[in-house]
C-alpha cells in the first residue's frame, strides 16, 4: 500500500531530522512533510476504494459460499431421505415378497394334497375296477368248471 510508505517516509524524516537541544523537538522541512502529506490524501480515497471493493467482494464469495453450503446440505439432507424412502420401500417389498412365497407355499402344500388326494381316488377306483373284473373272472371260471 502506497500510504504506507508514505508514512514510513515521514517517520524516517522525523528521525533523520536535527533535533532541538533540551527536548525532544526536531527541525523537519516544512515543505516536504506537506508534500508527503498531500501525497497521503491523494492515496486514502484510492486504498479506501480498494479496501471497500476487497470487503465487497468477500461479502459476496462468503455469501456465495454460504449459499453453496446451504446448498450441499439440502441436497445432502434431500438424499438421505431418499435413501430412507427407499429402504421403507426395500423393507414394504421384503415383507410383501415374504408373504407372497408364504401364500404361494401354502398354495403348493393344498395343490400337493389335493393332487395326493386324486390320485389315491384314481388308485381306489382302480383297485375296485380291478377287484369286479377279478370277480367277473372267478365267476366267469367257477361257470366254466360247473
Amino acid at each position: 500500500m502506497e500510504i504506507l510508505k508514505l508514512l514510513e517516509e515521514l517517520e524516517d524524516i522525523l528521525e533523520d531530522s536535527s533535533g532541538i537541544p533540551f527536548g525532544s523537538k526536531v527541525l523537519v522541512d516544512k515543505k516536504e512533510m506537506l508534500e508527503i502529506i498531500k501525497e497521503i490524501r491523494l492515496q486514502i480515497p484510492d486504498e479506501i476504494k480498494q479496501a471497500e471493493w476487497i470487503n465487497t467482494e468477500r461479502q459476496r464469495i462468503l455469501a456465495e459460499a454460504q449459499q453453496e453450503a446451504d446448498g450441499i446440505v439440502e441436497n445432502t439432507k434431500l438424499y438421505m431421505q431418499e435413501q430412507v424412502d427407499n429402504s421403507e420401500i426395500i423393507k414394504k417389498s421384503q415383507k410383501q415378497a415374504e408373504k407372497i412365497i408364504e401364500e404361494a407355499q401354502i398354495t403348493a402344500k393344498e395343490i400337493r394334497l389335493g393332487a395326493k388326494e386324486y390320485a389315491d381316488e384314481i388308485l381306489r377306483q382302480v383297485q375296485d375296477n380291478i377287484e369286479n373284473l377279478g370277480n367277473i373272472i372267478r365267476a366267469n371260471r367257477e361257470e366254466l368248471k360247473g
